[in-house]
């Protein structure tokens, strides 16, 4: 994947400001692509866009294919007269937090009005954009059916639902199909209208030169249309219990590793139809972004095998991946892989040739450089230009939690290699990004604004807490965009028009 120098911003549109308890595909959107154009900034990388799972994280999901029904705008709903004005007023929503309950019981009733006047045809031409949708999707169907039978078994997971359904018996999945069209048919359109707002805010995006950055978790949870639609392509038994789970050994992040408990899949069998599920996946992630970090890339090359039942991740061993043969049959089907490859934890020269085989991108992260040796990959000197440069990740603390929190040390070492006295240290850290060989630079908008950790998207390993953080409209008003054109024009990367 090949690219002119180009600087980005990290963050998730759950993050944007918005009237509605979240942000959304909307104006608060809208204005974030300006603060970018007008930033010099040409990228904007977010996380999945899947609908969120437990704890809200969008690295777990009951649909991988599917989008996030909660960033949909109430008020394009409305203008595209699906919804009365009238219901757009909204309570007093927290501003620097999304407050997931008190934000569903608001939104969820407006969406499901606005599906179902969609369905009913209150906008005719939305109504032939919706069928036009069903009929060239199909993992459509088969997300609103689980997510329709998932509520209609009061949320139990697929494999404790009746035997014919478990097993997708023709039969038992006709009956509950016509049983639940109604919402069914709900389902499918809230796909729509997602589907729909993200094309246009991206096309907004695209007039103004900013291209996204999507995101795609290497595996998919247990309890999801993925998995239920898709068994064999996952190593279960008879019942859909999995044979082993995924996870990575004891690391930086946690000294029993981590557990994430996913079916990890049937590799041979994928290869027997040219890996033709991972082709459908990448197809749809290049529908909505124009790049995709492909996250945990080491496990292409061999991943993290634990036991079933297993209560941490340090049983596990390695296992051989597929390798090369997955990149070859999705390049056969999509044509160029525009992949940027998570390449972070526990990297060996494997994982490093299958990386430079297929010719990607790995990612480069400043705040694990400092307190190593002069070798170390990710202090700038080292930088490849076929690399993205990142000061911190969506799983770091911010730049200025981290360095409040780091080691003397680890302070005297940023200092000296950066020639700085610290007081500004989160923009020299910017600079250092920025100015580096890699083609692409990332900053998290935490950054940009220099706050604290406090303010920090997730921390590893916990289960609460997390993916909640928003930004304040009044950022997009200040003296930052200047300041990021400034460094972005110095060092090349703002975009050619």
């Amino acid at each position: 994947m090949a690219t002119q120098r180009a600087a980005g911003i990290l963050l998730h549109p759950t993050s944007l400001p918005g009237p509605h308890g979240i942000g959304d595909l909307g104006a608060g959107a809208r204005r974030f692509i300006d603060w970018l154009a007008d930033a010099g900034v040409s990228l904007w990388q977010i996380l999945p866009l899947v609908p969120p799972g437990p704890g809200e994280s969008p690295y777990a999901t009951l649909a991988a294919f599917a989008g996030n029904p909660w960033l949909i705008d109430l008020h394009t709903l409305a203008a595209d007269g699906l919804l009365d004005p009238a219901e757009l007023k909204a309570p007093d929503f927290p501003l620097d937090q999304v407050d997931p309950v008190a934000m569903k019981a608001f939104k969820g009733p407006r969406l499901a009005r606005a599906a179902d006047a969609l369905v009913d045809g209150a906008n005719a031409e939305l109504k032939r954009e919706l069928e036009a949708f069903r009929a060239s999707h199909d993992w459509v169907e088969e997300a609103a059916t689980f997510i329709a039978l998932k509520a209609a078994h009061n949320g139990s997971a697929w494999w404790a639902w009746p035997v014919g359904l478990r097993d997708r018996d023709p039969d038992a999945l006709t009956e509950a199909q016509a049983k639940l069209a109604r919402e069914i048919d709900r389902e499918v359109a809230l796909q729509f209208l997602f589907d729909h707002q993200w094309k246009a805010l991206r096309a907004y995006a695209a007039e103004r030169h900013v291209r996204t950055i999507g995101d795609i978790p290497i595996y998919v949870d247990r309890d999801s249309a993925d998995v239920w639609a898709n068994r064999e392509q996952f190593r279960l038994d008879e019942t859909g219990a999995p044979l082993a789970v995924a996870g990575v050994p004891p690391d930086f992040f946690s000294d029993s590793g981590q557990l994430w408990g996913n079916p990890l899949y049937d590799w041979d069998h994928m290869a027997t139809d040219g890996h033709a599920w991972w082709s459908r996946r990448l197809k749809r992630a290049r529908e909505l972004t124009d790049y995709v970090r492909l996250d945990h890339f080491r496990g292409f090359a061999a991943f993290w095998e634990v036991p079933a039942g297993a209560t941490d991740a340090r049983s596990g061993r390695w296992v051989e991946g597929p390798g090369r043969a997955l990149f070859d049959d999705l390049e056969k089907a999509l044509g160029e892989l525009p992949i940027i490859a998570e390449d972070l934890g526990v990297i060996d020269a494997p994982v490093e040739a299958l990386r430079d085989e297929i010719g990607l991108p790995g990612m480069r992260v400043l705040q694990f450089a400092f307190g190593e040796t002069p070798d170390h990959a990710f202090l700038p000197h080292n930088y490849v230009e076929h690399a993205v440069a990142y000061t911190a990740t969506h799983d770091n603390d911010t730049t200025l939690g981290w360095w409040q929190d780091t080691s003397v040390q680890v302070r005297d070492h940023v200092r000296r290699y950066l020639a700085v006295s610290g007081q500004d240290i989160v923009w020299d850290m910017i600079r250092a990004v920025l100015s580096s060989v890699a083609s692409m630079a990332i900053v998290p908008l935490q950054d940009v604004l220099c706050l604290d950790g406090r303010s920090r998207m997730n921390r590893p390993g916990t289960s609460s807490g997390n993916w909640g953080w928003r930004v304040r409209a009044q950022a997009f008003n200040g003296p930052l965009a200047s300041r990021m054109r400034g460094l972005c024009t110095l060092y090349g990367r703002t975009p050619s028009r």
